[in-house]
This record gives structure tokens, sequence and C-alpha cells, in this order.
């Protein structure tokens, strides 16, 4: 437990964080990779490239200092970013460095501000902190070997690779030693690990896992991204490169972003490859009171799973679909939603974070309270 004065200080310094804290998260990152750089085998490179890794990691901090007196208000965040951190195999052994240098950050950004009472409020509460992930990831990693999984990341085998449209690829993956896989809820995802030619650390990317458990495959399935970007590096390794009979490292799935179980209508809205998820989600559906499904893509060129949900909500009792197409200017907007989704639903929401902003918006204009609504980033735990 924290002193009273030791949150008082990390309370009065939440305004400075709130202004200074993705230049002292940038600052951090980068101090801390120049002396262990072993750890850009765990980070997202392209998160970091974009400063998504940052901007999160700041928001937390910020979020932490808030609510340092109950930091039982930041545990469903907490939680989320614990299955991030299983899912790329952060240790305990890692929070001492990340605290070394995240302190190291705060006195080199605030200079003089960064009283000797302030750093030293700000150890003790990071050791509190370290502490609640530490304790809350070891028991994701225990449950996920419960469960049947594994700790870190295991050998896979690329058994199939399925062309889904012009820009997204399906990539079956079955353990290289044969063991059965265990279960998973659906919108949950995996990390695939792997080398890239002429890079020197590994690769990490996170895809959603987009067909029901069968207990012997893992589907992910990819879209192609500009081989221009810091993102379409490892997509376009996977769709140019990557062949049936090559290996991957996998992580357990993993993923707080899943179908609860409800006895009220459910509305799925999906932005471009956002789909996956929600796709997992319907094809799990076995009753509902009412289904609403509306997929928005760039065209009917790109549009991923459509024949599949089309055939899954044609086989529900009172489910519809609709299409939405951006080349013919049609968006999500709140006339669809008040025409389409049943105002006592269950709002299940992924896609671009433009995409994902202005569906909130639009739920929340047509009355849905925060509590229906439920959304998920691909990437790090930013703010809508």
């Amino acid at each position: 437990m924290l002193q009273q004065q030791t949150m008082a200080i990390i309370k009065a310094t939440a305004p400075v964080l709130e202004v200074h804290g993705v230049t002292i998260t940038k600052t951090f990152y980068k101090n801390m990779f120049d002396n262990h750089p072993e750890l850009l085998n765990i980070f997202n490179h392209t998160n970091q490239a974009q400063g998504r890794q940052q901007t999160a990691l700041a928001n937390t901090v910020y979020a932490a200092a808030l609510h340092i007196e109950n930091l039982e208000a930041i545990l469903p965040v907490v939680v989320q970013i614990a299955h991030k951190h299983v899912s790329l195999g952060v240790m305990p052994e890692h929070y001492p460095i990340v605290g070394k240098y995240l302190l190291a950050a705060i006195k080199e950004v605030l200079g003089d501000a960064a009283t000797p009472e302030i750093l030293q409020a700000w150890e003790q509460a990071y050791g509190v902190i370290a502490d609640i992930f530490i304790q809350v990831e070891e028991d994701l990693y225990k449950q996920t070997e419960n469960d049947g999984g594994w700790r870190l990341f295991k050998k896979f085998k690329v058994v199939n690779k399925e062309v889904e449209n012009a820009i997204v690829t399906s990539f079956y993956l079955a353990p290289a030693d044969g063991t059965a896989l265990p279960s998973y809820l659906p919108g949950q995802y995996i990390t695939i690990r792997t080398a890239i030619p002429g890079d020197t650390y590994l690769a990490n990317r996170q895809y959603t896992l987009s067909q029901a458990a069968d207990g012997k495959t893992f589907r992910i399935s990819v879209k192609k991204e500009s081989d221009t970007t810091p993102a379409g590096k490892v997509s376009n390794f996977l769709h140019d490169t990557l062949q049936v009979g090559d290996t991957l490292d996998v992580s357990a799935p993993a993923g707080v972003f899943t179908l609860q179980k409800s006895t009220k209508p459910l509305a799925f809205i999906s932005g471009g490859i956002g789909v996956t998820p929600l796709h997992s989600m319907v094809q799990a559906l076995e009753d509902a009171p009412q289904v609403s499904f509306i997929q928005c893509a760039r065209n009917e060129d790109v549009i991923t799973f459509q024949q599949s949900i089309e055939q899954k909500i044609a086989a529900l009792p009172n489910a519809s679909y609709d299409a939405l197409y951006s080349d013919q200017e049609q968006y999500i907007n709140e006339a669809i939603i008040a025409e389409r989704i049943a105002k006592d639903a269950d709002v299940y929401v992924c896609g671009p974070v433009p995409f994902m902003a202005a569906t909130v918006k639009a739920l929340e204009n047509n009355g849905f309270a925060p509590e229906q609504i439920h959304y998920e980033f691909f990437g790090p735990a930013l703010q809508l």
C-alpha cells in the first residue's frame, strides 16, 4: 500500500503528465531500446514507428496517476494490457528495466521540476503498479496452461494458405508437434513471431482468430498493407513469402474483446479487416432474439467473409445483414443505426480508429449507453 503523502504527490503530477506524457514515453522507449535492444524482439516495431505505443503508455501512466488512490478503477484496462503482454511474452524480469528507464525519462524531460520527492513517489507507485501487472499476467499464464495452452511461444506450421480477396489472405496454422489446440473465445487473437530476411530483430504481430475453435488449426486472415508503410512489412512477408510448410512462433490465444453471454439483441458493425473478430462471434451464435450485422468496406472486391456471414445470418431467426461501400458513398450513420439496430442491443464494433470513433459517436447520439458498446483496437489501447 502507498502512503497518503505518496499518493498526493502522484495525483499532483497528473496535469504535468497530461501535457508531457507522450514526450516522456518517447524518451523512455528510445533510451530503453538503446540500452536493451534485445527488447525489440518483443515490441511491435510498427506501433513504435507510428507513435501508437508511446501514446498508449502515456494514457496508461496518466490514468494511473488520476486513480492512484483507487487503482481498481483502471483494472479493466490493466487486464486488457496484461492480455497483450502475455501474448507477446512479457515476463516479470522486464519490469525493473521498464521502471528504471521510465523514471529516468521523467527526470530527463521535466528537469528540475522532477524533484527527489516526486521521483521517489513515482518509484514507489511504479513498484505497486508493476506488481499488479505481474500478478495479473502470471494468473493469465497459469490459466492458459490449465486450459491446454502454453506459456510464451510454440512452433507452428502453415498447413494452408487461402486467398480471400484482392487484399486479404487466410493462413491456417497447426502445431508442429501435432498436439491438439486449446479452445478459445470468439474474438480472441494470437501473436505470431517470425524473422524477416534482412531484419535484425524478430517481428511480432497480433492477429484475430477468424474461425471458430476446432482443436486442429488456428486461422488468421491478414490484410496486405502498403509495402511503403511500417505496417506493411509483416503483412507483405506473410502474403508474398510465407508458404505452406513454413513455420512460425505462435502464442496461445488471448484477449478480452469477446462475445459476452446475453439474452438481449446483438449487433455487429465492422469496418474493413475489423470484420475478423466479429465474424468469429457471429459464427459462434446459437440463439439471440435479434441479430444485426452491418459490414462496411471500400467496395465489393475487398469485402471479406461476406458470403459466410450472410449464410449464418440466413440461418438465424430475426436476423439482418447490410453491406455498406465507401466507394459508393455509403457510410454508417445515426439513421442506419436507428433503422437496423434494436435500442436495447449489445453492439460490437471493430475497424480502423476513425471508423470506430465515428461509429461509437453515432451509437451514443442514438442513446446507446457505454455498457452496451463493445469495441477493440488492433494495436495498443488508445483512446477514441
